[in-house]
């Protein structure tokens, strides 16, 4: 059975930075390309960033320049960076990885960002 649990999560001002963390654990032999989502209440899960299995990176528009998302194979571990956070990115944010050619879901850790 594999696992994935986020952490880092929290409340920060407008303008500061948190860490979020995606770990991964149990029987693991491969894993692909993995992505941070987030869902906002009342609005639809959207994707934040992709890494892939060799390290190249994707981001959506609106997170481009503030975050940075990079893992540790080493440690099956994924991080997203926030910087300059905005209160408009206040949601739930989600770890998703391709393990032994599944995707597997975080359940989700809280990001609030006050003004």
């Amino acid at each position: 059975q594999v696992q994935l649990v986020e952490s880092g999560g929290g409340l920060v001002q407008a303008g500061g930075s948190l860490r979020l963390s995606c770990a991964a654990s149990g029987r693991i032999f491969s894993i692909g390309a993995m992505r941070w989502y987030r869902q906002a209440p009342g609005k639809q899960r959207e994707l934040v960033a992709t890494i892939t299995a060799g390290g190249s990176t994707d981001y959506a528009d609106s997170v481009k320049g503030r975050f940075a998302i990079s893992r540790d194979n080493a440690k099956n571990t994924m991080y997203l960076q926030m910087s300059s956070l905005k209160p408009e990115d206040t949601a739930v944010y989600y770890c998703m990885g391709n393990i032994n050619f599944r995707d597997s879901w975080g359940p989700g850790t809280q990001v609030t960002v006050s003004s």
